[in-house]
């Protein structure tokens, strides 16, 4: 392990050196945040805060990850098998995010739902059949409890799809307090690269942990009260990205375990709009579960803090990556 490690403390200082010159000059070009009015209160003194701060742990990623890869061409074996794959999602799907973020910071509104959602599918479809038709050939998941992989065949295409465009959204749903989003990742990250290490898939170890360090130089600077924000520049690309390690591992069945409390910010928000829909239609009035999805909101508006609401997130992705973990050895 010594040389994932390794990459992800390069990473680290990477990202920490650059964070004050990134953030600097993001205040220079006005990209500041903007605060949804109907949110709790207590986040109006955030608007304006530099966003698109996804750039901060993408860039140095990215870096890494290209030097590795043409060191790999060069005939040189760093980290074996190429990771040229997890490259281009990062960067598709930051990209993505950056456009939308711009888009929303000069007054419009960002990429419209359809737009957004038809690259977000076509980069996934991109990256499944690549998997898919290989080499190698990715059609197989791992089961807790069978020593072997089972092969589903073509249904991986559709279900691959799905997961990478579904945790790409849920990543972006969470990303709504201040290092909510980075920590939950990075611990996600970090369960996938103990799992990854375990199957002797070392070189998605190696990118596992870089982007665990960049994500740790990230959080120095998102942390409450947070001086940047990762907007779709980052929550977009952290999300697929997951998924297409998960996916690559064979272990995306643990995906829901390991990255729970993004699922359960999702399935907050699908739940609210759910209850709002058929509480109008068979009664007659709104009737939401929650006081504000997703569901980070709800607990600040019961009364707990923001770092509360955060802390106690973090620690059930930890005790979420522990359990995946341990699942994948069974």
């Amino acid at each position: 392990m010594e040389f994932p490690l390794t990459l992800g403390t390069i990473s680290f200082f990477i990202a920490v050196i650059w964070g004050k010159p990134l953030i600097a000059l993001l205040k220079r070009q006005r990209i500041g945040k903007q605060i949804r009015i109907e949110g709790p209160d207590s986040h109006q003194n955030k608007t304006g805060t530099p966003t698109m701060g996804g750039l901060l742990f993408v860039l140095p990623v990215l870096v890494i990850t290209g030097a590795l890869n043409l060191a790999n061409l060069l005939g040189f074996d760093f980290i074996g098998q190429s990771t040229l794959l997890l490259f281009f999602c990062l960067g598709a799907y930051s990209t993505l995010g950056a456009v939308d973020d711009w888009q929303d910071i000069h007054g419009r509104g960002g990429m419209s739902a359809q737009i957004k959602g038809a690259f977000q599918f076509v980069f996934a479809a991109i990256l499944v059949s690549v998997l898919y038709f290989g080499p190698p050939e990715l059609h197989y998941v791992g089961v807790p409890g069978n020593p072997e992989f089972v092969s589903i065949g073509w249904l991986f295409i559709p279900v691959a799809i799905v997961i990478i465009i579904g945790f790409s959204n849920a990543v972006n749903l969470t990303d709504g307090l201040d290092s909510l989003a980075g920590s939950i990742s990075s611990v996600s990250f970090a369960s996938y690269g103990i799992i990854a290490y375990l199957q002797q898939q070392v070189y998605l170890a190696y990118f596992c942990f870089t982007v665990v360090g960049a994500l740790f130089a990230f959080l120095w600077f998102n942390a409450h009260p947070a001086q940047l924000f990762m907007g779709d520049t980052g929550s977009l690309a952290l999300g697929a990205t997951l998924a297409l390690v998960a996916l690559m591992t064979g272990q995306w069945l643990l995906l829901p375990v390991v990255g729970f409390v993004f699922v359960a910010e999702t399935l907050s928000v699908l739940l609210q709009v759910a209850s709002a829909k058929l509480s109008r239609h068979y009664l007659g009035r709104d009737i939401r579960l929650f006081k504000m999805t997703p569901i980070h909101h709800h607990f600040e508006l019961i009364g707990w803090s923001e770092t509360q609401v955060k802390e106690r997130f973090w620690l059930i992705g930890v005790l979420s990556g522990m359990l995946g973990v341990a699942l994948a050895l069974i």
